[in-house]
């Protein structure tokens, strides 16, 4: 098995909204805003070469919305999901199977492509499978009033239509080097991928941790449907973290891709952060 970060760039979001009820006066430490507010993320996805797969956790937020969308989320940086797949040495086409956490617009956004005219909407790796579960899905296709601009039919509906999306059930995974943690409090069903390497775990942690500033439990993003459920959620991981000495990979960490963490007398804190490569 070979891992690789795979880099897709940076977007930005309110820094209030990411941070929920911590003062700013906290939370601005350690990721400055603008003056609009606004705070930096990086949108980091996964690439797993295992055997004859190629998978692929998430997506990244993509290229095929319009100019007003990118705008109200300033996305900037050089990298992009297809070149940083083609730096790791693949094509597109090399995709076995795409992991999608969830479908918020920022983790499912580069799973779906126009063709060369712009006229159809196509899944971007046309030989993969598209793993999502199915109470998510309904979720998603149907969403609250508070969800509904994160889930957007143009990321969604065409996986379907393609025929290439499956479903993943509870308990069940369809790798054997991987395993899923099921968790309510961001989203319904949001799906945590636990990787088994070599002799270690590592455990992407998506959107219930989404960088290493949010490791105390009331650090929970606004983002969340459920934000009581995400503390003890994230309880739970961080535990297991400590206890099976298991890496947190984080999604949206501007700085930090990896961490491990320990307990303390006061609660769980990280011991070290980097790049993933310095702990596998």
């Amino acid at each position: 098995m070979n891992l690789h970060t795979i880099d897709t760039g940076y977007f930005k979001l309110d820094g209030g909204a990411m941070f929920g009820v911590v003062p700013k006066t906290l939370w601005n430490r350690h990721n400055p805003a603008d003056e609009k507010n606004l705070c930096t993320w990086a949108m980091r996805c996964l690439l797993i070469e295992d055997g004859d797969k190629l998978i692929l956790i998430d997506t990244g937020l993509g290229d095929k919305q319009d100019e007003k969308f990118f705008g109200f989320y300033d996305l900037h940086g050089n990298a992009t999901l297809i070149q940083s797949i083609k730096n790791a040495g693949f094509k597109p086409e090399d995709i076995t199977d795409v992991l999608l956490t969830h479908l918020h617009f920022d983790h499912v956004g580069g799973a779906v492509k126009y063709n060369t005219d712009r006229s159809v909407l196509l899944p971007t790796f046309s030989n993969a499978t598209y793993w999502s579960n199915e109470s998510h899905w309904e979720w998603a296709t149907n969403p609250n009033p508070r969800e509904k601009a994160s889930f957007l039919k143009e990321n969604i509906l065409p996986l379907q239509e393609s025929g290439q999306l499956k479903f993943i059930e509870k308990g069940i995974s369809p790798f054997e080097n991987i395993e899923f943690i099921h968790v309510d409090g961001h989203t319904e069903q949001m799906m945590l991928p636990v990787i088994s390497y070599k002799n270690q775990k590592i455990i992407y942690v998506a959107d219930l941790i989404p960088s290493s500033f949010h490791l105390p439990l009331p650090w929970v993003m606004s983002y969340d449907v459920r934000p009581l459920l995400t503390m003890q959620e994230k309880e739970n991981v961080l535990k297991k973290a400590v206890e099976e000495k298991c890496i947190l990979l984080f999604e949206h960490d501007p700085t930090y891709e990896a961490a491990i963490v320990e307990q303390t007398e006061k609660g769980v804190k990280i011991l070290e952060r980097g790049n993933l490569v310095n702990f596998i």
